[in-house]
């Protein structure tokens, strides 16, 4: 089974192009900055063991306000609801394994930084091989979703399911699939991945993929400045290292070392 996780972080080019577009004589100034995020999507952004916000997202996003004298806060959201708290000034951005595309024009985004495939996840002894084979089946994907934008674009899939459920996070998705309740899971591979740690015996990914899409940091249109000065910083952790630890921790779980490639 192929599983792709690439961390995404900016060519040369790039590079020098945002780093140019911070104020490098002066540092910015002191300030909070709340980063929404759905708790239950892990790496990428969950609740702790401990009762605390943890995930990927959230530590190269802490350690970007750390760097910038900034104070982090992580701020839960609705998901349904993302675009009323960013509009409303509740959160700054929203940076939690967020799709770029098909929303390309609805904010002022950072370049991508982590490619995210949509797949299919099956159990490991399943009739299921290919999407072809979803026909007649029971799929689960987590509602307002990239998974689920997915399969809107490919409606003549979809008209082949027996039944397309949505749930409100994947962690009941995955609970449908172990239980039978369903016969396929549709997720990023990132959640994939996680969901499937300690148990790659029990479930498989399809080769054929729905769709590849990017994650990128999600701001108010019109905020260039603040992403500007975000972005900078991101690539100064994928620089030094900083970026493939956190990818070690969070985002590599069950995927061979050399899939997860940082550049910088």
């Amino acid at each position: 089974m192929k599983r792709t996780l690439i961390v995404l972080l900016a060519l040369a080019l790039l590079l020098a192009c945002f780093m140019g577009c911070a104020k490098k004589e002066d540092k910015p100034a002191a300030r909070n900055f709340t980063v929404g995020f759905d708790a239950e999507f892990p790496p990428f952004g969950f609740i702790a063991d401990n009762g605390s916000y943890d995930g990927f997202d959230l530590a190269v996003a802490e350690e970007v306000c750390k760097r910038l004298g900034w104070t982090f806060k992580a701020q839960p959201i609705n998901w349904d609801a993302k675009d009323n708290e960013l509009a409303s000034g509740n959160i700054d951005c929203i940076w939690n394994g967020f799709t770029i595309e098909g929303r390309e024009d609805d904010y002022t985004w950072s370049p991508s930084y982590y490619d995210s495939s949509i797949v299919v996840v099956v159990k490991a002894g399943s009739e299921i091989s290919t999407l072809a084979d979803l026909a007649g089946k029971t799929v689960i994907v987590q509602a307002a979703s990239s998974g689920l934008s997915a399969l809107d674009e490919n409606p003549e899939l979809v008209d082949t399911f027996k039944e397309l459920l949505e749930c409100a996070d994947y962690n009941s998705a995955f609970s449908e699939l172990g239980m039978g309740s369903v016969d396929a899971v549709v997720a990023d591979v990132g959640v994939a991945a996680y969901n499937m740690k300690g148990k790659t015996d029990q479930y498989k990914v399809l080769e054929e993929k729905i769709s590849v899409e990017t994650y990128g940091i999600g701001f108010l249109k019109g905020q260039e400045d603040l992403m500007n000065q975000v972005w900078a910083k991101v690539l100064e952790i994928a620089k030094d290292g900083t970026m493939a630890k956190l990818a070690d921790k969070y985002v590599s779980y069950g995927l061979v070392k050399e899939n997860v490639t940082l550049i910088g």
